[in-house]
């Protein structure tokens, strides 16, 4: 693998990731920074709580878009066509600019490096990736959402969830064993729980807001 090639990839995955959808949403929607109001992130939930539903729809699905595009863009400059085989260095640098899209969303240039917490990119980084493996993740996040209604609980569980079903979608594969995918399904779950570690706080205290609440 070049490395003249897979800076410029893993470069486009961070500057693909950092693009700030919610901060612009709340810039032109409401002449605001969605970073001093609600929780302070960047990302769908804050947004649902300060600018509604509409708002916040159209940010999660650009922030899906996001990781999505960063591993498609990633397989189609790396990949070879036609290879059934595995290159292990290609799964590394692909995996890698996915972890730079979610790299971006958390810590965006553009916002001084204050972003969202990287659950709506993830989902696009798998879905991109496996999507087997991002539809589980996402099912599971809506199951935990409709029992609990509480988004940060729903999105750690999905989190906590997502090196199983990675493991569970190898067994299935013509591929067998991708090491680099198990690695990135493990660094996305310390990630995703790390961003939430104020949640978690709030879950065990039991001040955690409910989906739909005004202020987090």
């Amino acid at each position: 693998m070049s490395l003249f090639l897979a800076l410029p990839v893993l470069c486009a995955g961070y500057l693909l990731g950092s693009i700030p959808s919610g901060y612009l949403a709340g810039r032109w929607l409401a002449n605001l920074d969605i970073r001093q109001q609600g929780s302070g992130s960047t990302g769908a939930t804050n947004v649902l709580r300060v600018l509604g539903k509409g708002p916040a729809l159209a940010v999660f699905l650009i922030d899906v878009l996001k990781g999505t595009a960063a591993v498609q863009l990633a397989k189609l400059l790396l990949e070879a066509p036609g290879t059934g085989s595995v290159n292990w260095s290609v799964d590394t640098v692909v995996v890698l600019t996915g972890l730079a899209a979610l790299a971006g969303h958390i810590w965006p240039v553009w916002l001084g490096w204050k972003g969202g917490k990287a659950v709506a990119t993830g989902l696009g980084m798998l879905l991109g990736l496996t999507w087997p493996v991002g539809l589980a993740c996402f099912g599971l996040f809506l199951t935990m959402l409709s029992l609990s209604r509480i988004v940060s609980l729903s999105s750690i569980v999905a989190a906590l969830a997502l090196p199983v079903l990675m493991l569970l979608s190898f067994q299935s594969s013509d591929t067998g064993l991708r090491p680099a995918y198990l690695a990135l399904a493990l660094l996305t779950t310390v990630l995703v729980v790390w961003r939430h570690r104020s949640n978690v706080q709030r879950l065990l205290a039991g001040t955690e807001p409910h989906l739909g609440a005004k202020k987090g």
